[in-house]
């Protein structure tokens, strides 16, 4: 368990709508099994968000980088804060966003290119941020290579060729690919009920693969508006269809809505790796998908739809703005 120092000054979050904490069935994936594709967009369709086990990326990479977001988290405010602010990559605290959100978190944004991360930090770590720079670029290799891995078995279960016709995107040298570190301390104000720690969104990527700390919070929204708590576990990972995928798949795979609720005992730290296209790219159901069907969104680039998102709180329905509305 990882405790870490409690935040100083957060301000008392409302109160969230209630919750099923029934123990309900999270999609289990084992990546070594053969009929791992099929169940792979099984869940996509179902959930939005499956767990993956077998999944390759070494123990040892997943502990050095919990460990070195620790340290960080630890640090003073004033020397956490030499990293911010979040313009959109650095560190924050309490404000996510620049439309009035805010949770009981703290968080690291980063672009996946090492040489930011190296800068941004040699005045947090007196000039020797290599530990933690190597610590992230062996973590993000790996969880990318898992990411794709899922993508590709994902294409072979939906039957589109190329096999990597989405994996692609991810390994494009012009992804926008970016990764999060969020703490999340203890938080005195659970007992009077359940308090926001990431209040509740859609992940706007392609893909998202989220590894926590043994610390619950986490919790999805079904399709019938449900909310269901997510089981921690340390050594696996969870996935995210992001709104991209949902564009690409014309809906037939659902972004999911999820969100964090601070628990009151323990701090919780996660790391999430957010598999983006390059800016340029085009976003819009795959042909070989639509069998014939109406296209329900209209095509606009990665870097539309990342501008459009920019304006919106955590709760808008981004996707809003792309969707073709029926003809009355």
């Amino acid at each position: 368990m990882v405790v870490l120092s409690q935040h100083d000054h957060f301000p008392y979050l409302r109160n969230c709508r209630g919750t099923n904490n029934l123990l309900y069935g999270i999609p289990l994936i084992d990546l070594s099994q053969p009929d791992s594709k099929q169940l792979i967009v099984k869940a996509c369709e179902d959930f939005g968000f499956f767990k993956v086990i077998n999944h390759g990326v070494p123990m040892d990479f997943i502990r050095r980088l919990e460990s070195e977001a620790v340290k960080f988290f630890s640090l003073p405010l004033s020397e956490k804060e030499k990293a911010g602010p979040p313009n959109p990559f650095g560190y924050g605290n309490k404000k996510i966003g620049q439309h009035g959100d805010i949770g009981w978190v703290e968080y690291l944004l980063l672009t996946t290119n090492s040489e930011f991360i190296s800068e941004r930090f040699k005045s947090v770590f007196g000039g020797d941020p290599e530990k933690l720079r190597f610590a992230l670029d062996d973590y993000i290799l790996a969880v990318k290579k898992m990411a794709c891995e899922i993508l590709e078995l994902m294409a072979e279960g939906l039957k589109i060729q190329p096999r990597n016709v989405l994996s692609k995107l991810l390994m494009d040298e012009q992804s926008d690919s970016v990764f999060r570190l969020n703490h999340y301390p203890p938080c005195p104000e659970v007992g009077g009920g359940n308090v926001i720690g990431f209040g509740e969104h859609t992940d706007p990527q392609i893909i998202s693969v989220l590894r926590s700390n043994n610390t619950s919070g986490l919790q999805i929204s079904l399709r019938d508006g449900s909310w269901i708590s997510v089981p921690p576990d340390q050594d696996s990972f969870f996935i995210n269809v992001g709104d991209s995928l949902q564009v690409m798949t014309n809906s037939r795979f659902q972004s999911v809505k999820h969100r964090v609720l601070a628990n009151g005992l323990q701090s919780r730290v996660s790391m999430i790796y957010f598999g983006g296209p390059p800016l340029c790219e085009k976003i819009a159901p795959l042909p070989c998908l639509m069998k014939g069907e109406e296209s329900l969104y209209k095509e606009f680039t990665w870097f539309e739809y990342k501008k459009s998102a920019f304006k919106t709180r955590l709760s808008d329905n981004r996707l809003g703005h792309f969707e073709k509305i029926a003809a009355s």
